[in-house]
This record gives structure tokens, C-alpha cells and sequence, in this order.
């Protein structure tokens, strides 16, 4: 294609020479020649062309081929990942044996320490697979998952998200057990699964779960009400968020709870067991997994106590009523305490610095607004979570003692209150509570408080 550029750059000369005076015979038929030759050129490259199609002209760009040679069984130490008969299966699979030393293995070969600092953490939730029958279930369901995925990008934390039914058997909440399950072989560097219901909301954008400090040497964590707990009630405990190490004690666990769920014969059995045995679980009530895992605790407390911590100073979950009422009341005080802070507090920052910055505002407000970090059933500090328990977003079929108002501004109001959190670093907050537009912040923002006279 050198003679048709030469042609062009040819005119573009010649239109620079407007003063210039028009050429002779001789130089007519120089060029005549020239452009002679150009055709039969261009005639000939497209002969060679044939049906081409013209946009093939142009050259292609491809990216240079690296040999990279594909992982195989060979390829380094041979690892739990290797064993033909390693099953992902909750119910139904060879029951796994020595994960602890396994577990280490892998780590080290891949020259990761058994318990970094800060541990990692692997959150799972998940959904149906089918859309959401209820009304705006689908768009609840998605402002629950971008709340989590804040959370998680914020404090550093990897969230798997699950929508498929690993075991059909296991169903409704049961499916919850397979997908941790699972979880926690696909993620060995993983010191922590939490898992997190799809209708539960974070509340509080800066809290940080206190894992060495408040939860060494223990493998499982979850929200408790002692007054339930003493006389043995099915609601006691709230299996919704929990926190599993990732080890044997806790496959064991999850194995044992597992045999009582609807893919094991003795179903039928053990839901008699849990309605007989736990208060509040009436005879005409559903064998949920909740029932499972509080029969399972309460009766095993001397084995398995050593390891569970029954979390009740915060609130690792909040029982939405309890909470959304005064959730305006949380901010206010909240912003007082920044008005009266130093500057600094209120500097503009990179998301990513977000944990340097909520130190410090955790600090300030610990001091001046009552109630334990993660918030508790006193006081006026932010809830970590706050789970809708109840409201059934997905399915619309909510408890009947919830109106449908109560559930749906109570969501929207949570959702809100924690997306306000996250705004603050792009400049924006929304405009009002239950108001779904926003506004820009001002600098220095919520501002210093005015200073006092005399």
C-alpha cells in the first residue's frame, strides 16, 4: 500500500504550493505516469485480495504467544487437593480427617503463614438461585449485596457470594451448611469463614471484628440472648452471622449439624427431638437449621463450650426492631462528637485509608456517646449488624406481627445509614433518611462546632 500513501502525500505537496506555476508538458506526463502506475498497483493488490473484505486492510495486532506451562499433579508438593476421594459434599461424602495438619501443609508450601496478622477472613452469603417472588425482592436483595461488598472492600475482607444449591437436599436456611462447608476447602488461606444472611445489613462501616483480642482459642462465634439461652429457647441463639475457624473442630461441627438436616434419614427423628426439647418451638413449627444448631449447643455444652463463645456485649447482630428507630439518633451524636474533634478527624481521605481514619473516630466517640463499640442493647453507637429477621425480602412471605411498612422502611433506613458511611469519601451523603438522593458535602464536613461565648 506504499504507492496510494505516496499519492496522497503527493497532493498534500502540491496544496502547499499555491504561488507556484502549473507544470509543463513534460512534467504532465511524468505525473500521468506516475499515476499510471499507482492503479495498476492498486488494481494488482486487489486482485491478490480477491473477497477479502476491505476492513482486512488494515494490519492485525495480536498478542505475543508466552509458553506458560499449566500447574500439574507433578508440579511441587502434593497436597490435600490431590486426594481423588476429597469430597466437597456436607452429606453424602467421605467425612475429612487431619484438615488441621492439611491445611498447614498447603500454607507452607505456598509460603503462607498458618496465622497471619490480621487473620484472614473469607465472608459468605447468598441468595436462591430463582428471582425473588416478592415485590422489589430483587432490588432489596442487590442493596444487601453492595452493602456487603462496602464492607468487605473496606476492611480488606474477601466476600463469596452463593446463589446455586451445592446439595438440592439441604433445603431453605439448611443450604447454608454445604456452601461453608465448601468454603472453607476452596480457601485454606482462610483463618475465618463468616457467614452473613442475605437479609442482614452493616450498620456500622468502621467496626472491626476484635478476632485475636476477644475470639483466640475459639472456633465458633454467634449472637445470643441469655435470657433465652436459660431457659432453653429455640430462638437462644441466631445462627444468621457466624463465625467458624477454619478447622477440624469446626468440619466436625458442621458435619454433626449437618446429619440433622432434611438430606439425612434421621430427619424426620431429630425434628421431633428439637420440638420436644427447646421452648418457643411449638408442634406445628418448621425443623430449621437454627433448631438444629441451638439443640446441638445446649446439649453438648460440656464438648463443645470450650471452643463456642456466645457473643452478647454487642451486638454482632441487632434485632431490627430493636434498632432502626434510633438509627437518627445514633448519627446526630455521632456527628457532635466530630464537630468537637480536631480537625484532623474530618480531613479528606482515600477510601483505602478509611480503617486509619476510624481508629481515631471509634476513640473520640467512645468517650462521648454511651454503649459498647459495635453497639449493645444500652447506650447509642452504631450497631454492627442489623438483621432483618422476620421480613422474609425475598420471598415477601414476612411474619405476620411485621407490617409490610414497618420491614420495608426499616431496611431502607438501615441501607441508607450505612451508605452514608461509604459516601463520605466520594463527597456525597444522602439528602435525607429514606430519601434515595444525595447531595454533595461540604468541606470540613459535618463542620466544627461553633465555639461558646464567655
Amino acid at each position: 500500500m506504499a504507492t496510494p500513501l505516496g499519492v496522497s502525500a503527493s497532493r498534500a505537496a502540491g496544496s502547499k504550493q499555491h504561488g507556484a506555476a502549473a507544470p509543463g508538458l513534460a512534467g504532465r506526463a511524468r505525473d500521468a505516469a506516475v499515476f499510471a502506475s499507482g492503479v495498476a498497483a492498486a488494481a494488482a493488490v486487489l486482485a491478490l485480495l480477491g473477497s477479502a473484505s476491505v476492513l482486512e486492510l488494515a494490519p492485525r495486532i495480536s498478542s505475543p504467544r508466552v509458553a506458560v506451562p499449566a500447574p500439574g499433579p507433578d508440579d511441587g508438593p502434593r497436597t490435600f487437593y490431590d486426594d481423588p476421594e476429597l469430597s466437597y459434599a456436607a452429606v453424602g461424602g467421605r467425612r475429612l480427617a487431619g484438615w488441621d495438619a492439611k491445611r498447614a501443609a498447603w500454607l507452607r508450601s505456598r509460603g503462607l503463614a498458618a496465622r497471619a496478622s490480621p487473620e484472614r477472613v473469607v465472608m459468605v452469603s447468598g441468595s436462591q438461585p430463582e428471582p425473588c417472588p416478592g415485590e422489589a425482592g430483587d432490588h432489596f436483595l442487590l442493596r444487601f449485596l453492595k452493602n456487603k461488598l462496602d464492607y468487605c472492600r473496606l476492611h480488606g475482607i474477601e466476600l463469596l457470594y452463593n446463589r446455586d444449591a451445592l446439595q438440592p437436599a439441604m433445603t431453605g436456611y439448611w443450604a447454608k451448611i454445604p456452601i461453608v462447608r465448601a468454603a472453607m476447602l476452596a480457601h485454606p488461606e482462610a483463618e475465618w469463614v463468616w457467614w452473613v444472611d442475605s437479609d442482614a445489613v452493616f450498620t456500622d462501616m468502621d467496626f472491626s471484628l476484635p478476632l485475636a483480642a476477644r475470639y483466640g482459642g475459639r472456633n465458633f462465634v454467634a449472637y445470643g440472648w441469655p435470657d433465652k439461652i436459660a431457659r432453653r429457647s429455640w430462638l437462644g441463639i441466631n445462627n444468621g452471622v457466624f463465625l467458624l475457624r477454619n478447622c477440624q473442630w469446626s468440619l466436625d461441627l458442621l458435619d454433626e449439624w449437618a446429619r440433622m438436616g432434611p438430606a439425612h434419614p434421621e430427619h424426620a427423628r431429630w425434628c421431633k427431638v428439637f420440638r420436644a426439647a427447646l421452648a418457643d418451638k411449638g408442634d406445628d413449627a418448621w425443623c430449621d437449621d437454627q433448631s438444629a444448631l441451638v439443640y446441638l449447643l445446649y446439649t453438648n455444652w460440656e464438648r463443645l463450650g470450650k471452643k463456642a463463645f456466645i457473643e452478647t456485649e454487642y451486638f454482632f447482630q441487632a434485632y431490627w426492631v430493636d434498632v432502626v428507630d434510633r438509627l437518627d439518633g445514633i448519627a446526630a451524636r455521632y456527628e457532635a462528637v466530630e464537630r468537637r474533634a480536631p480537625p484532623g478527624l474530618r480531613r479528606r481521605h482515600a477510601e483505602r485509608e478509611h480503617l486509619r481514619y476510624a481508629a481515631p473516630r471509634n476513640a473520640a466517640v467512645s468517650g462521648a456517646v454511651p454503649g459498647p463499640a459495635g453497639g449493645g442493647v444500652e447506650g447509642w453507637r452504631r450497631p454492627l449488624i442489623t438483621h432483618f429477621m422476620g421480613c422474609q425480602p425475598c420471598s415477601g412471605g414476612r411474619n405476620p406481627m411485621y407490617s409490610r411498612e414497618s420491614c420495608d422502611d426499616g431496611m431502607r433506613r438501615a441501607l441508607g445509614f450505612a451508605d452514608d458511611q461509604v459516601l463520605r469519601a466520594y463527597g456525597f451523603r444522602h439528602a435525607a433518611p429514606l430519601n434515595d438522593t444525595v447531595r454533595p458535602l461540604p468541606f470540613d464536613y459535618p463542620g466544627a462546632a461553633p465555639a461558646r461565648n464567655g
